[in-house]
């Protein structure tokens, strides 16, 4: 069974402007899948539908064979324990006045989890390499990786099945960008992962699957290395001479 489906999904903030249209999507359980497309295909809209902050205006989406209907609270409570995401930039994605205990416990407390919280949050910040002494530290005391690393070991602490990324590293400089795609790496062998972005080069080290989108459209979708190594359509090949590559 799908993990997460959309079938022909459609969706515009007007009737004269359509932001995804035809979109279908099958994401199966321990998928490593990379959305590429550059600023206006689509992707952060895509991403909404996928969190259920946003309905579609057609077409249909599913988690595990269920309709995603944000309206239902007690089924969107149970996806959000199963579903989370990382966001773009990790210093305004953390609170600045709580602690890193209580920034990797919120899903914990507002999913109503029960467990030693505490002894949660100290798992999930060794699995993604930070030490447990941090938790009494603010955000603003560490660098931009290790507030990354804090922001994805709040997304992982309730044990989802599905990891969301936006642009999870694009706001990082180059070294740290590679150790954190180095753990999304690590984690998408636990988990299914979508990552979103504009970085065909980043998608390509990290993700098995890729899907490419151009002005609300699925030109490209499937395995990653023969999609790279030979695209099939224009869009795909103006991204890919568009990757800097080392002179010669």
């Amino acid at each position: 069974m799908s993990l997460l489906k959309l079938d022909n999904v459609s969706f515009g903030y007007s009737s004269t402007k359509t932001v995804l249209d035809g979109v279908s999507l099958d994401i199966q359980p321990g998928d490593s899948i990379g959305l590429v497309g550059e600023s206006g295909s689509g992707k952060s809209t895509l991403l909404r539908l996928l969190l259920g902050l946003t309905r579609p205006n057609s077409g249909s989406i599913s988690f595990k064979g269920a309709a995603l209907d944000p309206r239902n609270a007690a089924f969107m409570r149970a996806y959000r324990r199963q579903v989370q995401v990382v966001f773009q930039d990790p210093y305004s994605s953390l609170d600045p006045r709580q602690t890193v205990l209580s920034i990797v416990a919120e899903p914990l407390r507002s999913l109503k989890i029960a467990g030693d919280h505490r002894q949660m949050v100290i798992d999930a910040l060794v699995s993604v390499g930070l030490e447990p002494d941090i938790l009494t530290r603010y955000p603003h005391e560490f660098s931009g990786g290790q507030r990354q690393r804090i922001a994805i070991a709040r997304a992982i602490v309730a044990g989802p099945e599905l990891l969301l990324a936006d642009e999870a590293v694009s706001a990082l400089d180059l070294s740290t960008r590679i150790r954190i795609v180095e753990l999304l790496k690590q984690l998408s062998a636990k988990m299914t992962l979508v990552f979103v972005s504009h970085d065909i080069g980043v998608v390509a080290a990290l993700c098995e699957k890729i899907v490419i989108l151009e002005q609300g459209r699925i030109v490209e979708a499937g395995a990653t290395r023969p999609i790279l190594t030979n695209p099939q359509h224009p869009y795909t090949q103006r991204l890919l001479s568009s990757v800097p590559r080392m002179p010669a």
